[in-house]
């Protein structure tokens, strides 16, 4: 999943005109390093309860599990301004940004993570559960992950308005093709094949692993492709 990561930054590096392929490479990596560290010190505890401010005895035990579950969930939490990104690519100043992904991913995400995945640390759980006679359940992150990153670029995209010179002033569009083919191509490879660990290993054990989960994922690539 982490490995995804570099498909959202060959896609948008394909995507972006040439003379702003830097800073959308380093506006990515930015990006991941301040989603790591709101994540590990705000984002993890909102959503789950659990801090890392404790000693090394308690981190290691189960074999470090925490802090292996902790790094698996801050990939996904890391594709939200990731997703929000690529929408507002060329249109955002960048410390503006990085202030934002370090409050989405710190604490908005976690708030939706936490409603859930996060067990009885919020109501919403039970108040579905009562009102359906079932809980929400989302198995890797359709609504929680990419619906919020979705909603968010929403907001983002309506705030910040198309590219300049985009539109014409008699109405028209003028063209910014892609910088790089081969990027985009790239970008889509990796992000298809990261899929697998995305939605196959949100089991996140062993024993709950699907086939019927990889099978999907294998078939919506392929149709998704043909169809585009």
């Amino acid at each position: 999943v982490l490995a995804m990561h570099s498909g959202f930054a060959f896609l948008e590096l394909g995507t972006v005109r040439k003379k702003n392929q830097v800073n959308a490479l380093v506006k990515i990596l930015v990006d991941f390093a301040v989603s790591t560290i709101a994540y590990f010190f705000i984002g993890y505890t909102v959503a789950y309860g659990t801090s890392f401010f404790t000693g090394a005895e308690t981190l290691a035990a189960k074999n470090g599990y925490e802090l292996v579950k902790f790094f698996f969930l801050l990939t996904f939490a890391a594709a939200i301004p990731a997703i929000v990104s690529g929408g507002i690519a060329e249109r955002a100043r960048f410390g503006p940004q990085l202030i934002a992904t370090a409050v989405l991913v710190g604490l908005v995400y976690p708030l939706f993570e936490g409603m859930v995945w996060g067990g009885d640390r919020f109501p919403m759980q039970a108040w579905i559960k009562n009102l359906t006679g079932v809980e929400f359940h989302d198995f890797a992150g359709s609504v929680v992950v990419h619906t919020v990153g979705g909603w968010v670029g929403l907001v983002a995209v309506v705030l910040l308005g198309a590219r300049a010179n985009r539109y014409r002033k008699d109405g028209g569009m003028s063209a910014h093709p892609p910088s790089s083919i081969p990027f985009l191509a790239l970008g889509a490879w990796v992000l298809a094949v990261g899929w697998f660990g995305f939605n196959v290993m949100s089991a996140q054990t062993i024993d709950k692993i699907s086939g019927l989960v990889a099978v999907n994922s294998l078939m919506a690539m392929a149709g998704g492709t043909l169809v585009a």
